[in-house]
C-alpha cells in the first residue's frame, strides 16, 4: 500500500496509479474510498504540473 504523499518522480506516479487501480471499486464513505480520492487528486496535480 502506498502512503499518500506528494508525487515527485515517475516511480511515485506509477505506484499511485497502481494503488488507484487496486482501490477503483472502493465503496463510498470508507477509508479505501478516501484513500482513492486523495491519490486521484495527487495524480491529477502531478499530471497537470508535468504537461
Amino acid at each position: 500500500m502506498v502512503e499518500p504523499r506528494p508525487i515527485r518522480t515517475e516511480t511515485d506516479y506509477r505506484a499511485a496509479l497502481d494503488e488507484i487501480e487496486r482501490l477503483f471499486d472502493a465503496e463510498l464513505n470508507t477509508p479505501e474510498f478516501d484513500r482513492l480520492e486523495v491519490l486521484t487528486k495527487l495524480v491529477e496535480a502531478y499530471e497537470g504540473h508535468n504537461n
